[in-house]
């Protein structure tokens, strides 16, 4: 046959070899192909197959206050979790669990049942416990390294410093801005495994470390921030009201000493109600309705809302009088207990009665509002606008904390002849208390405006500086001698005027006190509030102290000077400024200046009995019987009567 010669057979093999060739060169490229294009991918898909990965969550960055002092710290502890084609006795494995982590056998029985590459079991096990499960070596059962966040003075600066999740990310406050610098990048651990993901005799086993966070240091001091915190709490009981809020600031850098609200939260367990009454009725509540109520616990008052300043707003409508040169310190007013704008009668609040014939000095002084109605006037509504948006109040002050508001105001021309006359005394607007705080800096600093701060650094596990944080030299908006001009007729406010409750012999204080009528107008409800700086001739510290509808009398002046004044007599030698008395205020009863005694380590009845021997008062916070901390502390120069506060445990 034909097809059977040789010559046929010859060209068979040739296609035959052909068919080889070019299916070894389409198979020799495929390999290079896969190789050259695709080898990392499969190599990788590969190896995810045959290990098991286990992720090691990185140490989370402390927050530190200014003197390095733990707010917020890390602590390392232990997650449970279980491989299912490793577990060799179910029931037991979770009877072993259960007894050891405190669980539901029968719930952690049914976790355990997934058929899943790997279940977590519990989180956040301390270290002893995680000892435990590790000495049973249960087949299946591996036990990780985690951390916890840990806040050692549980409600200090709670809004301020905030708290992070189940995942170790920040919520609120210092630990949700500072995030990204704080979290770290997390590690792993990378077992072999074979196909049924059971772990391999003689494989092995990677590690890669994590890499810890930077720890931010603030500019807090945990001291004055426990002082203010304090302070804040007591007026709020006292006067039954419904908030309060103590700023302290340095003018000059606009670094944040202390930033206390009243009522606040335990930052070990945010998520736990502090009032009683809401508590009762919680597991009623919708879920809607529990998230809008932990978001007005967690609400940071001083920042987040914003509020009718009243008559603390009086300074800024008197630096723009005074740098357009149309008044001075001499200027004469008449008050006769109202003033006629745009034919409606704008009362002052001294009303029935009046001021009288009076200088711009003493105008400031009484607070009155006729004379502030009549410097608005003056400056014209496009004039005041103007100076308002100079201050900033139309836009964040630029402190690093999430949801800052911003103030509230008309247009330039929407701004009607009453809409200007009550602007002018601090009603028809609303700012926030840090945009009240950052204004009177500005003020009082020599006309410089400042950006209120809290990060100060971020440091590295052995305290080396990782980057600093410094905002920018604000922009000079006032003259340095209507500056100068404002330190004087403030401090007279509290010598003299409306603020003398704040009145501290040995230092230079300057002040304004505000009664904010809240809306609707005639609710009888109202803002309580005091602006203090000292020293008034070289401010070191800028204060506010506010109460938010305070039961009883409210008048600003009454209600927070006496806390303004204990505050500052207490912060200002702690801050370096020591008082100096003059030969009329060493004759005052109660002024006989004495160094604080060292209580630290004394049992309390001792410490309290030499406390009465020096005339001091005291308030104790801790439930032990020895003094642990003191507030002045030990070598401050202090007056008679001065409230001493002691830590015990």
């Amino acid at each position: 046959m034909r097809s059977n010669t040789p010559l046929a057979i010859r060209r068979k093999a040739v296609l035959v070899m052909l068919a080889f060739h070019l299916m070894f060169a389409g198979m020799v490229g495929r390999v290079f192909y896969i190789q050259a294009f695709r080898g990392e991918d499969l190599q990788a898909k590969a190896f995810q197959q045959q290990t098991r990965d286990r992720v090691i969550r990185p140490n989370r960055g402390g927050i530190y206050d200014r003197n390095v002092v733990g707010l917020a710290v890390t602590e390392t502890v232990a997650s449970v979790s279980v491989i299912y084609a490793q577990i060799k006795d179910l029931p037991g494995t979770a009877a072993a669990l259960a007894q050891v982590l405190e669980l539901d056998e029968a719930a952690t029985l049914e976790k355990i049942s997934q058929r899943v590459v790997l279940v977590r079991v519990a989180q956040k096990v301390d270290k002893d416990v995680a000892d435990q499960l590790r000495r049973l070596a249960l087949p299946g059962v591996v036990v990780d390294e985690d951390i916890r966040r840990v806040y050692p003075f549980g409600s200090l600066a709670s809004q301020m410093i905030g708290f992070v999740g189940s995942d170790n990310q920040g919520i609120i406050g210092l630990e949700a801005k500072y995030d990204t610098y704080l979290m770290g990048q997390p590690g792993r651990i990378l077992t072999e495994t074979d196909v049924a993901g059971r772990q391999l005799d003689w494989g092995r086993q990677y590690r890669i470390p994590p890499v810890e966070g930077h720890s931010l240091v603030v500019s807090i001091d945990a001291i004055i921030q426990a002082y203010a915190e304090q302070a804040i709490e007591m007026l709020v009981a006292q006067k039954n009201a419904r908030r309060g809020v103590i700023i302290l600031m340095n003018p000059t850098n606009g670094q944040i000493y202390a930033l206390a609200n009243k009522p606040d939260f335990d930052l070990n367990s945010p998520f736990t109600i502090q009032d009683p009454a809401l508590a009762e009725i919680w597991q009623t509540l919708s879920q809607d309705e529990r998230s809008k109520h932990l978001n007005q616990m967690w609400r940071n008052f001083a920042i987040n809302d914003t509020y009718e300043p009243g008559s603390t707003f009086k300074i800024v409508t008197s630096a723009a009088g005074l740098a357009e040169g149309l008044i001075t310190l001499d200027t004469p007013f008449s008050c006769s207990g109202h003033m006629l704008v745009g034919g409606r009668q704008i009362k002052c609040w001294r009303s029935p009665r009046s001021h009288g014939g009076q200088t711009f000095l003493q105008g400031v002084q009484n607070s009155c509002n006729p004379v502030f109605m009549s410097i608005g006037e003056m400056l014209g509504a496009e004039l005041f606008h103007d100076y308002l948006m100079r201050f900033g109040f139309n836009e964040k002050t630029g402190i690093d904390l999430p949801g800052e508001a911003v103030g509230i105001m008309y247009a330039a021309e929407k701004i009607g002849p009453v809409e200007l006359a009550t602007m002018a005394f601090g009603q028809s607007l609303t700012i926030t208390p840090l945009q009240l705080v950052s204004a009177a800096a500005t003020v009082i600093n020599g006309g410089y405006l400042v950006t209120p701060h809290l990060g100060l650094r971020l440091i590295d596990e052995d305290g080396n500086i990782a980057q600093e944080f410094a905002p920018p030299q604000g922009e000079q908006i006032l003259p340095t001698e209507v500056s100068e001009s404002m330190r004087f007729v403030l401090e007279t406010v509290v010598s003299v005027g409306t603020g003398n409750r704040t009145y501290i012999p040995g230092f230079r204080v300057g002040g304004k006190t505000a009664t904010s009528q809240k809306l609707p107008r005639g609710s009888g409800k109202y803002i309580s509030s005091i602006m203090a700086f000292a020293p008034a001739d070289q401010p070191r510290v800028v204060a506010l102290v506010l109460v938010d509808e305070p039961q009883g009398v409210y008048y600003g002046g009454q209600v927070t000077g006496p806390v303004m004044q204990v505050l500052l007599q207490n912060i200002l030698p702690y801050l370096g400024v020591l008082p100096q008395y003059t030969p009329e205020e060493l004759t005052q009863p109660g002024v006989a200046p004495a160094t604080m005694p060292n209580l630290r380590g004394l049992e309390k009845n001792e410490a309290l009995r030499l406390l009465r021997e020096a005339n001091l008062k005291h308030l104790t916070t801790g439930e032990g019987n020895t003094v642990q901390e003191q507030f002045p502390i030990p070598g401050e120069l202090v007056n008679q009567n001065e409230m001493v506060i002691l830590r015990l445990q």
